[in-house]
């Protein structure tokens, strides 16, 4: 069995020559295929693996490294010369890379910062060994030809990569998280703008109407106690009180 799990690469290569071979609408030709990708699997697992603790579950990068072995098995020419294995693997390898730099942003960023990002990730790197110190934004855009102002932006950008808990303390007492920060939806508002709108609403209703609203919603009295107020039956004040509301929603929906 080699590094990549595979314990019979002659077979699992003569698998892919005869899919390969065969002619678009051969009937074979979609077993073939299938016996292909089951014998590369390994393949696609071991490299998964190598990607196994950067924040993405093994299962999820194992679909996407068979994704890339799918490809990599339909794309497949023999007569280029090249084995299978040394087609596959970067065909993989950049899926599953692509993955990362398309999936694992907890905020969307446009394509051009995500890779910008990865390209100033590199350059710190080689500068670093290179330099012997941590290499200034200077240093970084004299390497990769750009301007201080597109590496500050890719900074910027790679904020967005991780997000940060909203249980993490906000202080240095570690007193109140950073969730508790944050501004909830204020009730008061919607209530202000109701009642400058109930305001004309009301104005338009008769005297009586607008002590039955009142004694029922600010008074909070019964119907039957409202009756006895203001000298009517129960069953009065009760059509009243629906002729009212009706008024008040017919002016609020004008």
């Amino acid at each position: 069995m080699n590094a990549s799990g595979i314990a019979d690469t002659a077979g699992a290569g003569e698998l892919i020559a005869g899919f390969a071979s065969t002619p678009v609408g051969d009937p074979a030709r979609a077993a073939r295929r299938d016996r292909a990708i089951q014998a590369w699997l390994p393949l696609a697992q071991h490299l998964a693996r190598r990607y196994q603790g950067r924040g993405e579950p093994l299962g999820d990068l194992t679909q996407v490294a068979v994704v890339g072995l799918i490809k990599a098995v339909d794309r497949y020419e023999p007569g280029r010369g090249v084995e299978f294995a040394a087609f596959a693997v970067p065909t993989i390898i950049g899926e599953i890379k692509r993955h990362f730099r398309d999936r694992t942003w907890f905020i969307r960023v446009p394509r051009r910062l995500q890779e910008l990002r990865l390209a100033i990730t590199a350059a710190n790197n080689e500068l670093t060994h290179a330099l012997g110190r941590s290499p200034t934004v200077a240093d970084v855009a004299d390497h990769l030809g750009i301007t201080e102002e597109e590496v500050l932006e890719g900074l910027e950008g790679a904020r967005a990569y991780a997000a940060t808990s909203l249980s993490a303390p906000a202080g240095e007492d570690g007193a109140g998280e950073l969730g508790d920060t944050f501004g909830s939806e204020d009730r008061g508002y919607e209530l202000a703008e109701l009642r400058v709108a109930l305001g004309p609403a009301l104005a338009a209703l008769d005297e009586r109407e607008q002590r039955i609203l009142s004694f029922r919603f600010y008074g909070n009295l019964t119907q039957s106690e409202i009756a006895t107020e203001i000298g009517v039956s129960q069953m009065h004040v009760s059509r009243l009180l629906t002729r009212a509301l009706g008024k008040l929603r017919a002016h609020l929906e004008s």
